[in-house]
């Protein structure tokens, strides 16, 4: 049912709970794990301490998360991209064939178009396979 898991992590809380769901719906289909962590792009004269502006920090990420995985039997595939979180999660599902995306509720923070429209309310409108979303 789904061959191919899209998980888009970051350093929240909700990307950690939302891991737990992941194993279980990967072992449960057999699926193919992709992990994607993706690189904002930092607004122009706009200083951020925000640690997802890091390729070190994130490729660091993506290295843990494929090793907590791996010490649950799972083989993850790593991806790491630059751009806006929401449309880059939209278009890594579809260059892969994802046929669900796995993510937690706010863990990937707020758009700077809108403060109510949250990374997750986009990737859910954006998406072009289902979106599995965990509290």
């Amino acid at each position: 049912m789904f061959k191919t898991v899209l998980f888009p992590i970051d350093q929240s809380r909700e990307t950690r709970e939302a891991a737990d769901v992941v194993t279980n719906v990967v072992k449960k289909y057999g699926s193919r794990l992709v992990l994607l962590s993706v690189v904002e792009e930092p607004l122009p004269d706009a200083p951020s301490a925000d640690p997802m502006l890091s390729p070190e920090v994130v490729a660091k990420l993506l290295e843990n998360a494929q090793s907590l995985f791996s010490g649950q039997g799972i083989q993850a595939e790593i991806m790491e991209r630059q751009g806006k979180p929401a449309f880059t999660i939209c278009d890594v599902a579809d260059e892969i064939g994802a046929d669900l995306i796995i993510m937690g509720c706010r863990g990937l923070g707020l758009t700077e178009e809108r403060a109510d429209d949250s990374v997750t309310n986009r990737v859910i409108n954006l998406s072009p396979c289902p979106v599995l979303i965990v509290p």
